[in-house]
């Protein structure tokens, strides 16, 4: 099992057309579904206000709009830094989540919004949620999460989204790799109290070397997944069809369990410190191209899958029956 990936909570299959099918013999994330499953329960009120993820061990607020109004990066920013002035439920390390702690609320099998089933959360806007991660093409745009269906892109510092902040440790979620600060015009600032991804470093650190390569591909000593060494192995982009359908004929002809990744495989090997691509510095693949094909379908619309800008880091869809996109298979 790959070490700091969680489930995406994906267990149903779907073809092409969005329709409902079989898993077994599919190749999708419902058939496999690979990644650190979830505790039952997941998740578990520490009070009238907060709630214990416990599988990733963080500590959220009950209430999903604490704040009851949208505001800019920054104002978001100080406002947790406010709620630790305050001891806001008795506690004093709050900050806004970033990238990785933030996604790792999301089920690919709900919708509207994309949280697990039994979540007990109140409020939920079906809307953006800031991180504290900044984007590394343009350092003036935050990366943000989309609680109706569960994308990740990047929205302007200046404009106004929702904030949900986050208290605890987890070791189980990985670093995003940001070690920088910036401000709301993108100019790099000094760390400290920030409160910014690249101030507090939150999640498992990431070892050194990251990659190692072995006689059938490369192996990522973080998470254990092995990934093909072609980045481009399909030479075009395909369908989402075809490039399942090519990958279960390269295990066929090498005899090695390669399938197509997760989105949250595919969102592992993100680097957020770094674009075009953003994978960490000394990556070994070769001709990467600017986005992947994932396993995993939307479950807000069944005949779109996720898909990973690997040029960005950012977590999108794409139309099934679109030759859009390119296969990265990973075992």
């Amino acid at each position: 099992m790959a070490k700091h990936i969680l489930w995406t909570g994906q267990t149903q299959c779907f073809d092409s057309n969005g329709v409902p099918v079989s898993c077994r013999g599919t190749g999708q994330d419902g058939e496999y579904t690979p990644g650190r499953q979830w505790s039952r329960p997941r998740f578990v009120k520490v009070d009238t206000n907060l709630v214990h993820d416990t599988t990733t061990d963080l500590v959220w607020p009950l209430d999903a709009n604490l704040f009851s109004f949208p505001m800019s990066w920054q104002e978001g920013l100080d406002a947790v830094r406010q709620m630790n002035s305050e001891k806001r439920f008795g506690r004093t390390d709050w900050r806004l989540p970033n990238r990785r702690e933030l996604r790792s609320l999301i089920s690919h099998g709900a919708r509207k919004p994309a949280l697990p089933r039994d979540h007990p959360f109140h409020n939920v806007f079906l809307g953006w949620y800031w991180t504290s991660t900044s984007f590394a093409k343009a350092r003036e745009y935050a990366w943000y999460v989309h609680m109706e269906g569960g994308r990740m892109f990047y929205g302007k510092k200046i404009d106004d989204s929702l904030v949900w902040p986050v208290c605890g440790e987890s070791s189980s979620i990985p670093r995003s790799g940001q070690t920088g600060c910036f401000d709301q015009k993108g100019r790099e600032i000094a760390c400290p109290e920030t409160g910014q991804d690249g101030d507090l470093l939150r999640g498992a650190a990431w070892p050194f070397p990251r990659f190692g390569k072995t006689e059938s591909g490369v192996l990522d000593t973080l998470t254990g997944c092995i990934w093909h060494p072609d980045s481009a192995c399909t030479q075009a982009p395909v369908t989402w069809d075809e490039a399942l359908a090519a990958v279960q004929t390269l295990a066929k002809q090498t005899g090695l369990s390669w399938r197509m990744p997760t989105i949250n495989e595919l969102e592992s090997l993100v680097d957020a410190s770094r674009h075009s691509p953003a994978l960490p510095a000394g990556h070994p693949f070769a001709d990467v191209t600017e986005a992947y094909w994932s396993s995993t379908t939307s479950f807000f619309e069944p005949d779109w899958a996720y898909v990973l800008y690997m040029h960005k880091g950012a977590v999108g869809v794409g139309f099934k029956k679109n030759r859009d996109f390119s296969l990265l298979p990973v075992r």
